[in-house]
This record gives structure tokens, C-alpha cells and sequence, in this order.
């Protein structure tokens, strides 16, 4: 029979008072109370069918939240401009990007979004910005670095936009105001294909590849530069994320093959989660940690998965019958 520490990897600790930050999962017995105690949640996640796209497509952007999304650019047979907006129910389309491509990065709300980034099939990497106001794109100011497979945080007036390929990896980090992107502290590891989550001041970025190798690396940004936090159980490229930099959520890839793999960060180590029901890298995705939206990827699929997160973390009493 397993242990609990062969489980978990945690020890259960003898305390005169419960910890006061404990994690999910977390056991310790109260001495004073005499009481075994965990710190579980009052729910399971889950993801559930949405309404497809009305485009199939793979390598798109995303923003904005479950109920209220938006998903632009990405490849079917070639590079496509579509833009589609999510009503918690179905997609309708919307006006299209002035510049059709693939690889493009995107952050923002559903009515003041931000793509950036990508790639156009015999032409090459994009620096090119633009800027949703609810019915069409208008350009903003360029990337200084051109590149495509970028992670992207933040709102339309204050933006990050980081990683990513020009001819490698790159480490390259860019912050936006609204008009010009500026330099931002450098990734501490180079990779393109990454997944971002948060704001320009408190971002994070997850996975990715470095050339041919999948990380598991995550980093945090503070606005000035980036440190490393708790890595990913599963390395993989490709992956989207939601949420914030301390209750973030990561889906889908690319490991040997096509993941479905679900992970909640918590801000400090990442938790597996229930998987989505179709595996895929290139995935779009929107929302937050606990109400989340994954949409597209590479095949290309039309799939929209709506993930319903575990409950708010309680402290339960372990009893013995």
C-alpha cells in the first residue's frame, strides 16, 4: 500500500496550530486539538462541451473571459483572418484582422483586445499590432522584435508580450501602453511556443520549447524582470493558459503527442487537473483559473471546452469510522 508521502511527496507534520498559507493537499495533525486536518476543496474541476467555432483553426489568439471571449487569426489551410466572438453559448463572427496569421499572441477582454505577433506562411514572422474595440481592428504600434509562437498577458493599454522564435527562441520580453511596446526584463530560459497568464506587472509564463526540447519551466514577472517558479508535472510545448500569476490554469500541448493535460497553479507549484476531452496544441484560451475556455488548436479543430474549477480551498477533519 502507498504512503502518504509516496503520494504526495509531503510528510505529514505535527503542529501546535493549524499552518496559516498551507497548500491543497496539504495534511498536518493539530497536537493542541488533537485533530487530523487537510486542507482539500469543496468541489472537483471539470470540463464541459461549448459551441464550436464557426472556423476550425489552430494557432489563434484568445481573450477575454469564459462568457464573454474572443478568438482571432490562426491557421486552417493557410493563414486566416476570421475573428469570432464566445457568448457563454455560441461564437458569431466579427470583423476580421487587417493582417491574416498564424502563431499570434492575444490578451485583453472581449470588447478592448490586443494581438500581436505571428507568422504569415512565405512571408515570415510578424511584429505587427492591433487593437479590438468590439467590431473591428485598428493597428498599433509594432513589436521591436518580430516573432511568432509568443506568450501574451496583460489588457490592451498595458500589455507583455514575451518568448516566441525570430530564427531560435528568444528570451526577448516587451511591454505596451497603449500606443509603443518597450523592452522588459529578458525570460531567464529562451522559448517559443509558451503559454501566459496574468498582467504586465505580474505575469507568467509556462512550458514552451527550446529548439526541439519541451520545458516545464515556469517564470513570474513583476513588471521588471522574471524569476522561476514551480515547474510544470508535465513538460509540453504549445499549451494555452488562463488566469492569473498566483491562480493560473495550463492546457493542452504538445509532448510526443497531442495533450489534454489540465494544471492549476496555485503560485507556487502546479496541481494536475481533470483533462479536457479533446486533445491539442495551438489552443486558444480565455478566462480564469476556475472558469476558464479553451477553444481551436492544431487538426485543425473546432472543439470549445469550458472548464469549471475546483471549489475555494477549506480545511476538513480527517475521521476514521
Amino acid at each position: 500500500m502507498s504512503t502518504y508521502t509516496q503520494l504526495f511527496g509531503k510528510q505529514v507534520t505535527f503542529v501546535t496550530s493549524d499552518p496559516s498559507n498551507p497548500t491543497v493537499g496539504q495534511m498536518w495533525y493539530n497536537s493542541t486539538s488533537k485533530v487530523l486536518k487537510f486542507l482539500g476543496t469543496t468541489t472537483a474541476g471539470a470540463w464541459a462541451s461549448g459551441g464550436n467555432l464557426g472556423t476550425a483553426r489552430g494557432q489563434l489568439g484568445g481573450a477575454g473571459t469564459q462568457t464573454s471571449a474572443l478568438g482571432f487569426g490562426g491557421y486552417t489551410t493557410t493563414q486566416s483572418a476570421a475573428t469570432e466572438e464566445y457568448d457563454g453559448t455560441s461564437w458569431t463572427s466579427s470583423g476580421n484582422l487587417a493582417t491574416a496569421r498564424r502563431y499570434i499572441a492575444g490578451c485583453g477582454t472581449q470588447t478592448s483586445a490586443l494581438g500581436f505577433g505571428g507568422y504569415i506562411d512565405g512571408t515570415g514572422n510578424q511584429s505587427a499590432t492591433e487593437e479590438y474595440n468590439g467590431t473591428s481592428w485598428t493597428s498599433g504600434g509594432s513589436l521591436a522584435t518580430a516573432r511568432r509562437a509568443l506568450g501574451g498577458a496583460g489588457t490592451q493599454t498595458s500589455a507583455l508580450a514575451f518568448g516566441g522564435v525570430t530564427t531560435t527562441p528568444t528570451a526577448a520580453t516587451e511591454e505596451y501602453d497603449g500606443t509603443s511596446w518597450t523592452s522588459g526584463g529578458n525570460l531567464g530560459t529562451a522559448r517559443n511556443r509558451i503559454g501566459g497568464a496574468g498582467t504586465q506587472t505580474s505575469a507568467l509564463g509556462a512550458g514552451g520549447e527550446t529548439i526541439t526540447v519541451n520545458v516545464a519551466n515556469t517564470e513570474e514577472y513583476d513588471g521588471t524582470s522574471w524569476t522561476s517558479g514551480g515547474n510544470l508535472n508535465t513538460a509540453r510545448h504549445g499549451p494555452a493558459g488562463a488566469g492569473t500569476q498566483t491562480a493560473a490554469l495550463g492546457f493542452g500541448g504538445f509532448t510526443t503527442a497531442v495533450s489534454a493535460v489540465t494544471e492549476a497553479y496555485n503560485g507556487t507549484s502546479w496541481s494536475n487537473q481533470p483533462s479536457m476531452a479533446t486533445a491539442r496544441r495551438g489552443v486558444a484560451g480565455a478566462g480564469t483559473q476556475t472558469a476558464a475556455l479553451a477553444f481551436g488548436g492544431g487538426g485543425p479543430t473546432a472543439a470549445t471546452e469550458e472548464f469549471s474549477g475546483a471549489g475555494a480551498p477549506v480545511t476538513k477533519t480527517v475521521t476514521a469510522s
